[in-house]
C-alpha cells in the first residue's frame, strides 16, 4: 500500500475545516487554500528572482532615508484603498532609488492580502517578446504576448522610456496604454526619466539632477515625453497618480543588498 503524505495537518489535505460556532459545527475553507492561492498569484505575476524579495515592510524609509517616506506612504495607502481606488501610479525617480521595490512590494501586498491578479514586466523584456513573435520559427503571436498584458487585474511596467523611441515603439506604448485604460485596468509604472511639459521646466516635486557619467548625463537630458511620446505622457496623467521617489541609489552605497 502506497503511503500518502498529509501536506495540511488541520484539513487532511480536503480544503474544508470544521469550526463551531453559536449554530453549531460547520464546514468552512482551510487556510491552506489561501496559501495555494497566494502561492499561485506569486508564480503568475513572474516577479523576477532578483526582486522576490521585495516587500513594503522591508523598504527601508526610517533615517537617513527619510525623503523616500512619502514615497512608501503613497504605496501604503495605493494598497489600502485599492479597488475603491483604482487609478494607477507612476513612479518616478533617478536610478537605483528603489522605484522597482516599490512597485514590487504593492503587487505583492495586492497578492498576498487581497488575492488580487497581478503581473510584472520590464519594459525592455516586453518589446523584445513582442518583436521575437514577429519570427515565423516562433510558435507565439504577438497576441499571445500581448493578452496576459492587457488582461492582468494590475500590471506593473517596470522601466518604462528605457528603449530608443521609434514609431514602432510609439505605437506599440499607445497600443498597450490605450488598451489598459479603455478597459479601466489599473497600471503601476517606474521610470528614469522626468515628467516634464515640452520645453517645460522641472516643477517643485521633480527630482533634482545629480552628476552622472556621458551615457547616463545624455539620458537625463531627456524626458519621459521624449521616450514615449507626448500624447502617451499626457495619457499617463489620467491613467495614474505622480509619485516622486527622491532618495541616494542604492546599488552604489549597498552593492550586495541588490543580490541577496
Amino acid at each position: 500500500m502506497i503511503e500518502t503524505t498529509v501536506k495540511c495537518e488541520v484539513c487532511r489535505d480536503t480544503g474544508w475545516k470544521t469550526v463551531a460556532d453559536e449554530k453549531g459545527p460547520r464546514a468552512v475553507r482551510c487556510d491552506c487554500q489561501q496559501r495555494l492561492r497566494n502561492d499561485r498569484l506569486l508564480q503568475h505575476a513572474y516577479i523576477p528572482d532578483r526582486y522576490k524579495h521585495c516587500e513594503l515592510s522591508n523598504f527601508e524609509h526610517d533615517g537617513p532615508f527619510q525623503t523616500l517616506s512619502p514615497a512608501h506612504l503613497a504605496a501604503s495607502q495605493f494598497v489600502e484603498k485599492y479597488p475603491v481606488e483604482r487609478a494607477g501610479l507612476l513612479l518616478i525617480g533617478t536610478i537605483g532609488v528603489g522605484k522597482t521595490h516599490l512597485a514590487v512590494g504593492i503587487i505583492r501586498e495586492l497578492m498576498m492580502a487581497k488575492g488580487v491578479p497581478c503581473l510584472f514586466y520590464d519594459y525592455r523584456e516586453l518589446l523584445k517578446e513582442i518583436q521575437n513573435s514577429y519570427n515565423n520559427s516562433v510558435a507565439v503571436t504577438e497576441l499571445d504576448v500581448l493578452r496576459p498584458v492587457f488582461e492582468a487585474e494590475v500590471l506593473v511596467l517596470d522601466e518604462l522610456g528605457a528603449v530608443k523611441p521609434t514609431e514602432w515603439v510609439w505605437d506599440t506604448v499607445s497600443h498597450i496604454l490605450n488598451t489598459r485604460y479603455n478597459d479601466r485596468r489599473t497600471t503601476i509604472i517606474t521610470t528614469n526619466y522626468r515628467d516634464l511639459p515640452p520645453g517645460g521646466a522641472a516643477n517643485g516635486d521633480e527630482p533634482p539632477r545629480r552628476t552622472y557619467g556621458a551615457a547616463e548625463r545624455a539620458a537625463r537630458e531627456e524626458t519621459l515625453g521624449d521616450r514615449i511620446g507626448e500624447r502617451m505622457r499626457s495619457r499617463l496623467h489620467e491613467m495614474c497618480r505622480i509619485v516622486t521617489v527622491q532618495g541616494e541609489d542604492f546599488r552604489i552605497k549597498w552593492k550586495s543588498a541588490s543580490w541577496r
